[in-house]
């Protein structure tokens, strides 16, 4: 009778489990928005080097994959942002292997749906009205390309899909550039200040694509956020906080473009 050989167990000491959390947050990043950092700086450099100025330049955030064919765009939207979140389910598999609740313990679940909302909404309105400001201010000073939050054709599924994409943009970063790396740079012993700018300066590369106004104002609002969930101990609030930013952006871009003269167009 033939029996299976035993398993060999590989016993790792501290630096090859380092290693191992090391290569596995790379490949995190490079399947999401360190990918996303490079194709930005990308943009950014095709941006710059193409005639005018950066604010004669636009930048569609929510755009149509199928012009004229409304159910196949949709068909798009949808399968869009549900491979975006692949990366987040990913994060979920590799905690749970490591013996720990998955994303319960970044605090993304629904024990505290009370706190999370309300602690959201104050970061949202905070960093909204500054955001704003801010943007304007860079567009003008040619920092900025014209952010087009939405050029979406004018259907039925037209809001919901840009809520959607706002929940998406919003567990996304949150899970994997907050809550996710800074777990994972605290255990390979990197220093609060050093996780902190290292997550920040990444999500400032993704939004590169907008300009350096887009870069700063991203950085800006990493560190706020960093020190939110270092103080709460819950990325929950940050994912409220950020779905409510982007749900007002592309919502009030496609109410109010063409309409106000304030709120800058292609």
């Amino acid at each position: 009778m033939r029996t299976e050989p035993e398993p060999v167990v590989v016993e790792l000491g501290e630096d090859g489990r380092r290693g191992v959390l090391r290569a596995e947050t790379l490949l995190v990043l490079a399947l999401s928005l360190g990918a996303s950092g490079v194709s930005a700086l990308i943009s950014f450099i095709g941006s710059l080097t193409k005639p005018g100025g950066l604010k004669d330049q636009a930048a569609t955030l929510n755009g149509s994959y199928a012009p004229g064919r409304p159910w196949l765009d949709l068909a798009w939207q949808l399968f869009g942002i549900g491979t975006a979140l692949v990366p987040v389910l990913l994060v979920a598999h590799l905690l749970t292997r490591e013996g720990v609740p998955g994303l319960r313990v970044l605090g993304f679940d629904r024990t505290r749906p009370v706190w999370d909302l309300g602690r959201g909404a104050l970061v949202a309105a905070g960093i909204g009205s500054a955001g704003l400001v801010f943007y304007l201010g860079a567009r003008a000073t040619g920092f900025n390309l014209t952010v087009v939050p939405e050029a979406l054709p004018d259907v039925w599924w037209k809001f919901p899909v840009l809520v959607l994409s706002a929940v998406q943009n919003s567990v996304v970063e949150e899970v994997i550039v907050l809550a996710y790396l800074l777990r994972r740079l605290d255990r390979l012993g990197w220093s609060p200040m050093a996780a902190l700018l290292a997550s920040s300066v990444l999500r400032g590369s993704y939004h590169l694509y907008q300009g350096i106004g887009g870069f700063i104002g991203n950085v800006v609002m990493g560190v706020v956020f960093v020190l939110a969930y270092r103080r709460w101990g819950r990325v929950g609030p940050l994912v409220v906080a950020h779905a409510l930013l982007d749900i007002v952006a592309f919502g009030g871009y496609a109410l109010l473009a063409g309409k106000v003269g304030w709120l800058p167009t292609p």
